[in-house]
C-alpha cells in the first residue's frame, strides 16, 4: 500500500474569519498556515487566495506571491492551485494561476447546485479546455468529483484525449448539492474510477473524520484543512490547519499506514518531472 499523502486546503472561497478567525488573508496569514500544515504532515497544499480584506480572486499575481511565500516557508511542498474561481467567471479568469505552471491544479468536471440560485457551471466544453490547458503546460490535474456523474464525463473526456493517464480524482463529499458523505456513498464513488487511478477523499464538515478514516484503509489519500471544516472536534475551533492534519496523522498511525513526503508524493502521483 502506498504512503498517505495528506492534502490542506488551507482556506477555500467560502469559508471567513467570522466561521473560524485562523482561516488565512493575507500572504502572511497564507504562509503561516500552509507551514503549520506542512510540519505537520502535509505533503499538498490546496491553493485558494484572497486579498487582504477577505475578498476571494482569481488573479495571477496574487497566487503568485502566495505561492512564492509558501515555497519558501515550506521547501519542496506541492502547491495546488484551485481553477475554481467563483460563480460567474470566466473560464480565462479561473485559468489564471495555470499560466504560472504549477505541478497540479485542480479541474472541476461537473456543474453543481451550491444552494439558492448559486450555479457552479462546468460545462463539457469547459472541462475540455481546463484539460487541453493542463495538457499543453504539463500540469497533472485533480479531478474534482462532487458526483458520480462527475466521475463519468472524467473518464469519456479522458477518451478523448483531454484528461491524460494516471487520473488523480479528488471526492469532494457532503456539499449542497452533490453526493453525501457516508461510507455507502464513498465506496459508489470509489468503485468507480479505474484500477490504476490514484483518489483524495475529502468531506466536509462532520463528515470529514469518518471519510479520511475509510481512505486511509482503503490506501486511498485525504484532504483536510479549514476550507472543508473549521473543527477539530464537535464544537471546537482548530487552532490551525496543522491541527486538522496531526489529527489525520494519528488516525494513519493507528490504522499502520505511513505519511508520504512531498517527494514521495510526487513519485505516486506520477508528476512530471520539473525543470
Amino acid at each position: 500500500m502506498d504512503k498517505l499523502i495528506i492534502t490542506a486546503a488551507i482556506c477555500g472561497a467560502e469559508v471567513l474569519k467570522e466561521h473560524n478567525p485562523a482561516v488565512p488573508y493575507t500572504v502572511e496569514e497564507c504562509a503561516r498556515e500552509a507551514l503549520s500544515a506542512y510540519q505537520a504532515g502535509a505533503s499538498i497544499i490546496h491553493l485558494h487566495v484572497r486579498y487582504d480584506d477577505g475578498t476571494p480572486t482569481q488573479d495571477k499575481e496574487r497566487f503568485r506571491v502566495v505561492m512564492d511565500a509558501i515555497a519558501r516557508a515550506c521547501p519542496g511542498i506541492i502547491i495546488q492551485p484551485s481553477t475554481g474561481g467563483a460563480v460567474g467567471m470566466t473560464n480565462d479568469e479561473r485559468l489564471q494561476p495555470t499560466e504560472l505552471n504549477p505541478e497540479m491544479a485542480t479541474l472541476d468536471c461537473g456543474t453543481l447546485n451550491f444552494g439558492g440560485d448559486e450555479i457552479f457551471e462546468n460545462t463539457e466544453n469547459t472541462i475540455k479546455y481546463f484539460g487541453q490547458r493542463m495538457i499543453e503546460r504539463g500540469i497533472k490535474p485533480e479531478l474534482e468529483v462532487f458526483d458520480k456523474s462527475m466521475i463519468e464525463m472524467a473518464l469519456r473526456l479522458h477518451k478523448k484525449g483531454f484528461i491524460l493517464s494516471p487520473m488523480h480524482f479528488d471526492f469532494v463529499m457532503g456539499v449542497n448539492g452533490g453526493i453525501g458523505g457516508s461510507l455507502r456513498d464513498f465506496v459508489f464513488l470509489r468503485g468507480s474510477i479505474p484500477p490504476d487511478a490514484t483518489y483524495t477523499a475529502a468531506g466536509l464538515g462532520r463528515y470529514e473524520a469518518t471519510l479520511a478514516a475509510a481512505a486511509i484503509i482503503d490506501g486511498g489519500h485525504v484532504r483536510v484543512g479549514f476550507e472543508d471544516n473549521v473543527y477539530l472536534s464537535k464544537g471546537v475551533l482548530a487552532k490551525s490547519n496543522g491541527e486538522l492534519v496531526a489529527k489525520v496523522v494519528r488516525l494513519a498511525r493507528e490504522l499502520g499506514r505511513d505519511i508520504a513526503t512531498p517527494s514521495e508524493a510526487r513519485q505516486i502521483l506520477g508528476l512530471p518531472v520539473r525543470k
